[in-house]
């Protein structure tokens, strides 16, 4: 019998197969290497010539068989650090317990969480592909909050996962359905207009709000939203469509994208970073502060929703495949959602060291707005919304800004 004072392993890192798979591979993958070595017969990256001179001269030196145990001993101890990382994660203690309002709203799977009853209203629109809790982690890494404790009214709109009429929703669905719904509650709420901050994905789904009902939105804040999805790499843009298309069964069947399948999607960006977060996190303290802010952002990522089919596919094909919205083509109700339209002050964030959202995609959006304020922190995707500094260096300028267009 399960101890209910012992909470079950988590199932992440999510998916799992996959990392084990790339770990136990990278570690096979030496041995593999070696007799190419030996042979002079490997082909070296550029930048790694001096340093594999350097190595093939240490093996003819030494015993290559001592040099191959060698190899065999730094590949196993690298996977057990990575298996002990994951590990650690899997059966930490730390469980998010933050307690949430009484939704003000609902329609359907989709509640409206308001933080703070006094001061100018700001609605919060995250993607659909997370959770919307990114924006309300823990009491130190709460943007919601922290809003709400600088005299804003914050309203954070927090999709759910989709349920049985969900799957079938479009992205027209969700913006002329629950995100109107969420803008007219938040109206009927706080009276007069509310600022609108999208965040990643929400910031296509804000633009799209303000050109639909502009009359209620007094300014428009967009987080690392993408826009050009051809700006950086477009041959790995349409690369997702491709990947997209094999799991057209699973789409037809299930009527939504499985959220294992998304974590391979995000996972294929950078196939081992992985690897290297949970190699470090073996050598983390775990009752250390920095092991519980590891594993509640984890457990956040691992704590994902699947997509509805429609939404999958238009992500994918009209997004990635057809970069629609920087050629004006991306249309809501037949309407072409254009970022020139929207004549109010934008602030835009676009973090430099965005592997999500390349800087350059972000950048468009920019370019394109009439009356847009930038910043550009040194900060990745999601640490602008976590990172230790990101009250200060990034939070603190937008709401000096905010101040100033409410």
């Amino acid at each position: 019998m399960t101890n209910p004072q012992v909470p079950a392993p988590r199932v992440g890192p999510r998916p799992l197969a996959m990392h084990l798979a790339l770990a136990t591979m990278g570690c096979a993958a030496s041995n593999v290497a070696l007799p190419l070595l030996k042979s002079g017969s490997e082909h070296w990256n550029a930048t790694l010539k001096d340093q594999a001179a350097v190595l093939a001269a240490a093996v003819e030196k030494e015993s290559p068989e001592l040099f191959g145990a060698a190899v065999d001993r730094e590949a196993r101890r690298r996977l057990e650090r990575f298996l002990t990382g994951v590990e650690r994660y899997r059966h930490h203690s730390y469980r998010r317990t933050l307690e949430e309002p009484d939704p003000v709203w609902t329609d359907g799977n989709a509640r409206l969480l308001r933080h703070g009853d006094q001061g100018p209203a700001i609605l919060l629109v995250a993607s659909l592909v997370n959770r919307s809790y990114i924006l309300d982690l823990g009491p130190r890494r709460s943007f919601a909050r922290w809003l709400s404790a600088k005299g804003f009214r914050c309203y954070l709109l927090d999709w759910g996962a989709p349920g049985a009429r969900e799957r079938g929703y479009s992205l027209d669905d969700y913006i002329a359905g629950p995100l109107e719904g969420a803008l007219d509650a938040v109206l009927n709420d706080a009276g007069g207009k509310a600022s609108v901050l999208g965040y990643c994905m929400g910031g296509l789904l804000a633009l799209a709000l303000s050109q639909r009902r502009g009359a209620d939105v007094s300014n428009l804040v967009f987080l690392a939203t993408p826009w050009d999805f051809h700006a950086a790499d477009i041959e790995q843009a349409r690369e997702l469509g491709t990947a997209m298309r094999y799991f057209e069964p699973q789409l037809s069947v299930l009527n939504e994208l499985p959220t294992d399948l998304l974590q391979y999607l995000f996972c294929v960006l950078d196939p081992f970073l992985g690897i290297r977060k949970f190699s470090a996190f073996a050598d983390i303290d775990e009752d250390s502060m920095a092991a519980m802010q590891f594993v509640a952002l984890e457990d956040w990522l691992n704590d994902g929703v699947p997509l509805s089919a429609p939404v999958a596919r238009a992500c994918a094909f009209e997004w990635y495949e057809e970069n629609r919205p920087a050629r004006g083509q991306w249309c809501v109700e037949g309407k072409a959602i254009q970022p020139e339209r929207w004549d109010g002050p934008a602030y835009v964030v676009i973090p430099a060291a965005d592997r999500i959202v390349p800087p350059a995609s972000a950048e468009a959006l920019a370019r394109a707005l009439p009356d847009a304020t930038v910043q550009r922190p040194r900060a990745g995707h999601i640490g602008m919304i976590t990172g230790r500094g990101a009250a200060k260096s990034i939070w603190t300028p937008m709401v000096d800004w905010l101040a100033t267009k409410v």
